[in-house]
């Protein structure tokens, strides 16, 4: 996912291994390349354009080109910086997040693992994980296929605890939004509370 959501990063923060889908074809309206944050109106979505070739049908992920020919890194960067810049956390990560924003970025799942690797840093989440070789099936033993929560159109069952958001006065709590509404907020306290949250079954 495009940073993530809370429900992402509470399965990731709670598991003891993870892998990762690296097979799968992409499909849009999915939190792939698109998340959500709190502003100042309310939900705010967040979508990285990408290049789509009509006749060459199902693309897998891997292979998705991001169009830089919009100026989206700048747009989501001021979008974050709107919304975040007087939580209580934003200065104390910014410096690790804004280098995500202002290097140009090819394809879209190398940008996503990069996310990652900067959020567990930011977190000091350690975790293992492997990405798949090959497609996995629905069915695969021992394993808890949470590959569900990449769906924006789909409702989880994921009923987290609220926090203190930016925008709490104007619109109450949202729950579930990116990783970033969180980290921001609470801070180094953002890890304690994904490994509290319930798991989703």
């Amino acid at each position: 996912m495009y940073f993530g959501t809370i429900a992402q990063y509470s399965a990731i923060a709670q598991a003891k291994e993870i892998i990762f889908e690296n097979e799968d074809n992409f499909q849009k309206q999915t939190y792939r390349n698109r998340m959500h944050v709190y502003g100042a109106n309310g939900k705010l979505l967040l979508s990285i354009p990408t290049k789509h070739n009509k006749d060459i049908g199902r693309k897998k992920y891997k292979d998705i080109l991001i169009e830089n020919d919009f100026a989206w890194q700048k747009n989501h960067w001021k979008s974050l910086e709107s919304a975040y810049r007087t939580s209580p956390f934003f200065e104390f990560y910014e410096d690790d997040i804004a280098p995500l924003f202002h290097t140009k970025k090819d394809f879209l799942l190398d940008f996503n693992y990069e996310c990652i690797d900067v959020i567990t840093d930011c977190l000091q989440l350690d975790y293992a994980y492997t990405k798949s070789t090959s497609f996995l099936a629905e069915d695969t033993a021992d394993i808890i296929d949470l590959r569900s929560l990449v769906n924006a159109k789909k409702e989880t069952s994921f009923q987290q605890a609220p926090y203190t958001q930016v925008f709490n006065e104007k619109h109450g709590f949202i729950p579930n939004l990116c990783i970033l509404d969180l980290l921001f907020t609470e801070g180094p306290n953002a890890l304690h509370y994904l490994e509290n949250q319930p798991i989703i079954p």
